[in-house]
């Protein structure tokens, strides 16, 4: 019986393939989530090589992990485009995620310790300025943490799952809405209404909070990128 064979390919010049692969997958991939790579932008797989300060093949390879998790779009002997966001995007990602968190939010209600919750109201009160880079990174990142620690307290793997994968899809939405306005306001008054309902533990309030809370972040983005940025935007 003939075996299989398994690519046991451990040597050096693979490792560093590898390694320079997944640096250029982390890299594009983060400035497609950020926007540095603005949806409906054009490139080659030069441009970004020469960007990266490294060969075509990694690029390559990188960018069809990207075009299998739909961010980038690959046109035979065209290049590629940041994959465009469209108003169905946003409206079909929002109907998800309303759900999904809504759901999450309802059994959290009942399993979140008293320590969760002062970790919630500490996220809830990041603070970020459009104008500087790093803030707003920073200010995503502590948004995802909020939405993700109530999705853990749901004590729900499946449903976590379902949550964090939304929220990657959603990552660019935040920060274009970011830096097209500042939503310090309405994200902190929304998050801090979430807490207090979530310390009642009232499942069913714990829902219409974090579903009113998807809804004001929906027209927010909708509105921001509509009002001012209409080539990140399509129908």
């Amino acid at each position: 019986m003939q075996s299989l064979s398994v690519d046991s390919d451990t040597s050096p010049a693979r490792q560093k393939k590898i390694s320079l692969t997944e640096t250029a997958y982390v890299s594009l991939r983060a400035r497609v989530l950020s926007g540095s790579l603005r949806p409906g932008a054009e490139f080659s797989e030069l441009e970004l090589a020469d960007q990266l300060a490294m060969s075509k093949t990694p690029v390559r390879e990188a960018l069809g992990r990207l075009v299998a998790e739909g961010l980038i779009e690959a046109f035979p002997r065209r290049g590629y485009r940041v994959t465009p966001v469209t108003v169905k995007d946003i409206n079909d990602l929002f109907a998800i995620r309303a759900m999904t968190e809504g759901t999450a939010a309802a059994m959290a209600a009942l399993n979140l310790s008293a320590a969760d919750l002062d970790r919630l109201e500490t996220l809830a009160d990041a603070r970020y300025d459009p104008q500087q880079g790093e803030s707003v990174q920073s200010f995503v990142k502590a948004n995802r943490d909020f939405h993700l620690a109530i999705a853990e307290g749901a004590s729900n793997p499946r449903l976590l799952a379902l949550v964090a994968a939304h929220l990657d899809e959603c990552t660019r939405l935040f920060y274009l809405g970011a830096v097209s306005r500042d939503v310090n306001p309405e994200t902190s008054a929304d998050h801090r209404r979430i807490v207090d309902v979530l310390r009642l533990r009232d499942p069913d309030l714990a829902r219409a909070a974090m579903v009113e809370h998807s809804d004001h972040t929906q027209k927010g983005i909708l509105k921001a990128l509509i009002s001012s940025d209409t080539t990140a935007l399509t129908l």
